[in-house]
């Protein structure tokens, strides 16, 4: 036992060498992704509601359905029965704190809402499809409607020309409005944060490049959110946190094919906040294979008897 022990220790420090030893070159931004250290979210058990499927689970927790079917020894086109018991991590790195704001990370198709009176609130969000997408960078909150009438765009109504479809102007307020009940229109012109009437279709992409919310959690942001208030949407697949003596990593899928390098942004990070002695880094490597999009612990052993 103590052969392996030594051997699997010798192991880690090779390739902790090995990876040091690469030269780490600087994000195309110039600086690496900041290093966290706030994370969000929980493990708990879900009860099965009449109605649900691992898509509108997934969509309501921030979670994606291949992880949820994964931790539950699922496939992913399982159907649920009611009363049936999930356990859900929707565990996620705060990817940038504002003192007072909005911060929507793409790839992760969140959105993280800072108030100094109510803390840090995150909700799943609808993003931009890949031919459609999201913009990112600084924004402020220009305007808030309640239950909004629906401007078509010149550039949908072309799409629903091409598509066939009739032409639509204008959407009244009502159970057909795709904007729902709340509207937050962005300094972005032409964007906003809305809730809507498919609340299935959030964490994933179907829209626009609108940001879209499930209804009960704009409805519970809305009254704290006013004109002014600044906030940014970002793009970054890869989060690192530090909290405490634990390591945390979180990775998603490289939707619009923007930001390849997770490996490399990882050294970047180590290198800077001189963390090799904290990270196990077979437990990194596998975390980056598997982008299962929710925060894991890949602390090494040694570090996670340290105290913080």
């Amino acid at each position: 036992m103590k052969v392996v022990l030594y051997a699997n220790m010798l192991l880690q420090r090779l390739i902790a060498a090995v990876l040091l030893l690469l030269p780490v070159y600087p994000s195309r931004a110039g600086e690496p992704p900041p290093l966290s250290t706030v994370i969000v979210g929980r493990e708990f058990s879900y009860v099965v509601r009449r109605g649900d499927s691992l898509t509108s689970v997934g969509a309501r927790f921030g979670v994606e359905v291949k992880t949820i079917a994964f931790a539950n020894g699922l496939s992913p086109m399982a159907p649920l029965r009611e009363g049936q018991e999930l356990r859900i991590d929707n565990r996620h790195i705060v990817p940038t704190v504002l003192a007072d704001g909005i911060v929507i990370n793409i790839p992760q198709r969140m959105l993280f809402h800072f108030k100094p009176t109510v803390g840090i609130r995150f909700f799943p969000v609808g993003l931009g499809r890949r031919t459609w997408p999201t913009p990112t960078g600084t924004f402020t909150i220009v305007s808030k409607r309640e239950n909004p009438s629906w401007h078509v765009p010149k550039s949908i109504q072309e799409e629903m020309r091409r598509e066939g479809k009739t032409v639509t102007k204008c959407v009244p307020p009502g159970p057909d409005n795709p904007l729902g009940a709340h509207w937050l229109g962005l300094s972005i012109p032409g964007y906003g944060i809305h809730s809507t009437i498919a609340p299935t279709s959030v964490y994933n992409l179907r829209t626009h490049g609108c940001i879209r919310l499930h209804p009960d959690d704009i409805a519970e942001i809305f009254p704290y959110v006013k004109p002014g208030t600044p906030g940014e949407i970002l793009y970054r697949r890869l989060m690192v946190a530090k909290v405490g003596s634990q390591v945390f990593l979180e990775v998603h899928r490289d939707f619009y094919r923007k930001d390849p390098h997770p490996r490399q942004q990882l050294l970047e990070i180590i290198h800077k906040h001189d963390l090799s002695s904290f990270l196990d880094w077979d437990k990194a490597k596998e975390i980056i294979d598997k982008q299962e999009g929710v925060a894991r612990a890949a602390t090494s052993k040694a570090a996670a008897h340290r105290s913080p």
